[in-house]
Formats: C-alpha cells, structure tokens, sequence
C-alpha cells in the first residue's frame, strides 16, 4: 500500500514524516506533497484529484487529503473535501461506509495541528525537560482540541515561559522535537484519533 498524503504546510509535512510510521508501521510507503498554507491547497485539491483519478483506481495507492480546522465551520470545511473528492469520482470514507473500500480519507485537525501536539503533552516535557510535568494534568489542557485563545498561540506560551522559542514557536522544529517522542496510543485529541482511526480503515479497505 502507498499513501499520497495531502497537507497544508511544511510544518504539517514534518509532523506527518515523524508520526505516519508509528501510526502504519513500516510497510506503508507515503509520500506528503505540502502546499503554502490551507488556500492554495483547497485551491489546488480539485486538479490534483482529478490527476489521480486517472489511474489510482487499480492501484494500492490511497490518498489522504490533512487541514486544520483553523476556527471554521469544521462540518462545513469537510463537506467542501468530500465535494471536490466526489467531483473527481474517487470514493471516500464518509460516502463508503463502514467496512467498504474507499480511495480518499479527509481530515480535519481541530483546531490545528498543534492540538495534536498537546494531545500527547508527555511527548512535549520530554523534548523540552523545563516544561512543567503537571501540564498533562491542567484543566486547560485536559480537551486538547477545545483548548482555548488558539492551540498554536498556547503551545507557544507554554514553550516560552520554560524558555525555549524565545523569539516566537518554529513550527518546523517544534515537530522535529516533539513529534520523536509522541506515542499516538495515549494522544487525547479526538481529531487525532480519528485521523488514525481513518488512516487503519483505508489501509484495510
């Protein structure tokens, strides 16, 4: 199986690089096209569908279409992924159904990537010791994904008041730090475990 995986930005390329393996396993081939920032891929989506529709369909090559939610109407910004997916006569989760083959999996990350990244707050005390190891256990932290004032901007925050990313959060290398010691099993951001609850269900469909 080979996955064509879809995001909006190198920072997300990255992250994507450093998790698929722990999510798939090592049998899995992917390669992560990233585009400059959610606009021009949306803008793009309905081109580059239309390019793997012409022969993706006798194929094991699966594609994965990532964005963030990014303060949207989350509903309406997927049913915008599986309108472009179904113009383009490829199949997807949401219109197969369970337990039948698809070829596109659409995700939205809620709000952000980096919801993710505080979904598995461990993983973050682990590359940055000075971090507090009570984070896991703050309220404000409990529910990743309803993290509030924006994940980016909290993430930042808590990376700074520790010391690290003085001059403002490197999105690159905040996943090349934290993204090493993520364990998926334990992550507490929903969107995320749907993102590996979709990615085991096109890899058995």
């Amino acid at each position: 199986m080979h996955l064509e995986v879809l995001v909006e930005e190198r920072s997300a390329e990255e992250a994507l690089r450093l998790l698929l393996p722990k999510i798939v396993g090592s049998g899995v081939s992917f390669e992560i096209h990233a585009f400059e920032g959610k606009r021009d891929l949306l803008a793009k989506l309905p081109s580059r569908l239309r390019g793997y529709a012409r022969w993706i369909h006798q194929t094991e090559t699966r594609v994965v279409v990532l964005v963030d939610e990014d303060r949207q109407d989350c509903r309406q910004l997927k049913g915008g992924l599986e309108g472009v997916a179904a113009a383009a006569g490829l199949t997807t989760k949401t219109v197969a159904g369970v337990g039948q083959p698809f070829l596109v999996l659409n995700r939205v990350a809620v709000e952000e990537l980096e919801a993710w990244f505080l979904g598995d707050c461990d993983a973050i005390v682990a590359a940055y010791p000075r971090v507090p190891s009570s984070l896991p256990s703050r309220q404000g932290f409990r529910d990743p994904d309803a993290v509030k004032g924006g994940t980016w901007e909290q993430l930042d925050r808590v990376l700074q008041r520790a010391g690290y990313h003085r001059g403002g959060i490197a999105k690159i290398a905040a996943a090349k730090d934290i993204v090493p010691h993520m364990d998926p099993a334990r992550n507490r951001s929903t969107s995320f475990q749907h993102f590996c609850a979709g990615l085991r269900a096109l890899l058995s469909s």
